[in-house]
């Protein structure tokens, strides 16, 4: 646990530094974008080490699970990590990483329907499974499901908003449609965790109760502002396409000799 947080900490500070040394040459870096991966990491490790002791326990691991899961990914996708780092490596590491980013494998794991797939499948398997039973008694195999949580959020919450450079970025109907189905996805889960607990528990009814309207509302939240963002952007393609045709409509409309 010590060695995450150090990690963290130790990438939002490359983060920082990172940007600082953009600014300094006089290059436009957005401090938001900052605040946003540094947030994102802070989620990450108050996630990890809170003290979950005063809460029922199936709900504090709900709460950790939420911000591993979905509030961190997207908050430190919102800081552009990717392009980031393309602006201030060296040639020769630039050229790998983004080889790396933009390769075959890359592209089929932040294909948004896979994402989605990989990241619904995760939390089902997690909560209708004796997986986090077993969990209980192994701290490994605990690890391991936060570090895929973590994983395919940050892979869903990339194929979706898809803010970095791509092999190829897929259309915002798909895009949207894989968001869609991933809210479904959560919020039928999370309707049959107030009715029954995960195979192998004994956790109070109180306590599943609360812990379905974490996953269910708090799910609903990250959705809500994936889907503003995903919008957001949908708009202000639709706008440059529209500048582009009416561009292209006054030169082809100008006459021999003038302007458009």
């Amino acid at each position: 646990m010590t060695a995450m947080v150090l990690v963290v900490a130790l990438g939002c500070l490359g983060h920082v530094a990172a940007a600082r040394r953009l600014r300094r040459r006089g290059d436009r870096w957005p401090h938001r974008r900052d605040a946003a991966f540094c947030a994102g990491g802070t989620v990450l490790v108050v996630s990890l080490v809170a003290p979950w002791d005063g809460w029922p326990p199936l709900t504090g691991h709900m709460a950790t699970h939420l911000g591993i899961g979905m509030i961190a990914p997207l908050l430190l996708l919102l800081g552009r990590p990717v392009t980031l780092a393309l602006r201030v490596l060296p040639v020769g590491p630039r050229r790998r990483l983004l080889s790396c980013v933009r390769s075959r494998p890359a592209a089929l794991l932040v294909w948004p329907p896979l994402a989605a797939l990989l990241h619904s499948a995760g939390l089902w398997a997690v909560y209708r499974t004796p997986l986090l039973a077993a969990g209980h008694h192994r701290p490994w195999l605990h690890a391991l499901v936060s570090a895929h949580l973590l994983a395919s959020g940050v892979l869903f919450a990339f194929a979706v908003l898809a803010l970095d450079p791509l092999r190829h970025r897929a259309g915002f109907a798909l895009r949207g449609g894989a968001l869609l189905a991933a809210a479904a996805a959560h919020g039928i889960l999370a309707k049959s965790l107030y009715a029954t607990g995960p195979p192998g528990t004994s956790y109070a009814a109180s306590d599943l109760h609360l812990a379905s309207y974490v996953m269910y509302y708090g799910g609903d939240v990250v959705g809500i502002a994936l889907a503003v963002l995903l919008g957001h952007q949908w708009y202000a393609a639709g706008g440059r396409a529209l500048v582009r045709a009416r561009r292209a409509l006054d030169a082809k409309t100008a006459g021999p000799g003038q302007h458009p």
